[in-house]
């Protein structure tokens, strides 16, 4: 990873936050937007743009981090609350896939991952606005692999579970809801930042050179396994 331009969207907090520092930590050279600017430079990924500021001429690596996780019964939900969820997880990555595909083409292994959620994968309740937004990331995703493949592009998208980040702070707001959430999973415990920023270095990296269009389910064994 050393001296690879990576850029990171969401890089201020939780998983962003936790690639940011293990990309750094590998010597590559970060170009993360936030929000709130804290870690960069400013975007807000549901207004209009066509073009990010500062961005290297060549782009060796995107991550996407921003999300949402807004659960509920499906007769609660609005049709504004779809609108949201999609505008953040898909119409936000697919304005800084366009803005970056110049600097992308210019790299000889450029990489992008993506993230999507075990409920895709995984019929859980309350999630249908997420997981229908997180659905298209994945096909998003494999469309793109396939277009981009000619031009050693790589796309590869993480489905976590339950991770500890601030966006999930009133899932594991009190020690039962923690331990409740550990045995949901075969592995017995929740994921953490720093385990999604691994995976997502890892797809970054030369080492995962021939793997591209895939869903890397990295969720304590949730999506395949039963718990005994």
């Amino acid at each position: 990873m050393e001296y690879k331009n990576i850029v990171l969207i969401g890089g201020n907090s939780g998983i962003g936050l936790a690639v940011k520092s293990k990309l750094e930590e590998t010597g590559a050279h970060v170009f993360a937007y936030s929000r709130s600017g804290e870690a960069g430079r400013e975007l807000d990924v549901t207004t209009d743009f066509n073009h990010l500021e500062g961005l290297p001429d060549v782009i060796d690596g995107l991550v996407y981090c921003p999300g949402t996780i807004n659960l509920k019964p499906f007769h609660r939900f609005t049709v504004e609350d779809f609108r949201n969820d999609y505008e953040i997880n898909v119409l936000g990555a697919v304005k800084v896939l366009q803005a970056c595909l110049k600097g992308l083409k210019k790299s000889t292994s450029a990489s992008v991952v993506l993230y999507s959620t075990v409920a895709v994968g995984v019929g859980l309740g309350f999630h249908a606005s997420i997981s229908s937004a997180k659905g298209a990331v994945e096909g998003l995703a494999k469309s793109l692999a396939a277009e981009w493949a000619p031009n050693k592009i790589r796309v590869n998208v993480v489905a976590p579970s339950l991770t500890d980040t601030p966006l999930a702070a009133q899932l594991l707001a009190n020690e039962d809801k923690k331990e409740a959430s550990n045995k949901r999973h075969p592995l017995g415990r929740y994921g953490k930042p720093e385990d999604i920023a691994s995976a997502t270095r890892y797809l970054l990296s030369d080492e995962s050179s021939w793997m591209t269009g895939q869903v890397l389910h990295l969720d304590g064994g949730m999506s395949s396994l039963r718990g005994v």
